[in-house]
């Protein structure tokens, strides 16, 4: 049988070359963009301000594009656009003069990505912006190129240098790129107010879309509550805690409303009660349990029971008991 050993372990020893390369290139990145962040304190910020303001007020869309590297952070911007509110997608520069002009239309903006804004193939995209009077912004690093001529608004990158020894394969730049995109898109989120509930519309899927899902989603109702009233013996209660399998039982008034509730901790903290089982809960119960209405997000209940170190929360709607949430039941939904 092969021996069991760890993929990596802890060494006192000298830095493995891999290491140091990873930190250097991860210096370099970050001085582009300290770089970038500075010049939007500066000069840069003005046309930065303007792209928002020509974007926000757009009738219609943004249309992304770029070519190689400067396509994939063009493409990456338009989906982050578009998930955050901000109508947008990608056109590849090169299939522009190929029937894709046709996805653009005078109620747009186009967002041009080129580190040297000299690409050939984005001659065709200029053109048409320039014929349909379709305002363009330029992202590039150099406002004197042939795009930034013919751009608009420019936002002019501070040329920085690629974490390539040889200072060729896009890397620092391409950062830029995406942050400033990302940039772009929390300033118009914030600047339309865009909250949590709307973005749940764009996300219904994977782990972010069931965060966005609210309390009454996860929670369980009606026979699958464990409830008992107040004066109940603690025998009884015990075995609504082991039937519904929660580890916990909430406790109501006449009203139906939570006064108190029993988990496996209170059991614990009270075993050596000779008379346990012939108690009232009203004498174990803790009182005032936290809870929380079905109208939260998950994410908020999340953070609820993450915050006072709980696994179990009771739903109340006009301080009626409507439901009971289990961290368990948030893990198998894949929300915790």
């Amino acid at each position: 049988m092969p021996s069991s050993k760890p993929l990596m372990t802890q060494s006192s020893g000298p830095t493995p070359t891999s290491v140091e390369s990873a930190l250097r290139t991860l210096e370099t990145e970050s001085s582009g963009i300290n770089a970038l962040a500075a010049a939007l304190r500066g000069p840069l910020g003005e046309a930065f301000a303007k792209a928002v303001d020509l974007i926000r007020n757009a009738k219609g869309r943004v249309i992304v594009t770029g070519l190689g590297k400067s396509g994939h952070m063009a493409r990456k911007i338009a989906a982050t656009l578009a998930s955050t509110g901000t109508p947008a997608f990608f056109v590849h520069t090169a299939e522009a003069a190929h029937g894709d002009l046709g996805m653009i239309t005078t109620d747009d903006v186009i967002m041009a990505l080129s580190w040297s804004g000299e690409q050939p193939e984005m001659k065709t995209l200029v053109n048409y912006s320039a014929r349909f009077a379709i305002p363009m912004i330029a992202v590039t690093s150099n406002a004197a190129s042939s795009l930034g001529q013919a751009a608009d608004i420019v936002i002019e990158l501070p040329k920085a240098r690629e974490a390539c020894p040889h200072n060729l394969a896009p890397t620092t730049s391409t950062l830029m790129q995406a942050a400033i995109g990302d940039a772009i898109a929390i300033a118009l989120l914030e600047g339309r107010g865009f909250t949590a509930l709307e973005f749940a519309h764009f996300h219904p899927g994977g782990k972010l879309g069931a965060m966005l899902k609210f309390v009454r989603d996860y929670m369980r109702t009606g026979a699958e509550i464990p409830v008992k009233p107040l004066g109940t013996k603690m025998s009884d209660a015990i075995m609504e805690m082991s039937a519904k399998g929660l580890g916990c039982v909430c406790i109501v008034n006449d009203s139906n409303e939570a006064v108190g509730i029993i988990t496996d901790g209170d059991l614990r903290r009270h075993m050596q009660k000779p008379d346990l089982l012939t108690v009232s809960v009203d004498d174990i119960m803790t009182r005032q349990p936290k809870t929380v209405p079905p109208s939260m997000l998950a994410s908020e209940m999340i953070e609820v029971l993450n915050t006072r170190k709980i696994t179990t929360l009771v739903v109340t709607e006009a301080d009626k008991v409507v439901g009971i949430v289990h961290l368990h039941d948030l893990l198998r939904a894949g929300v915790a």
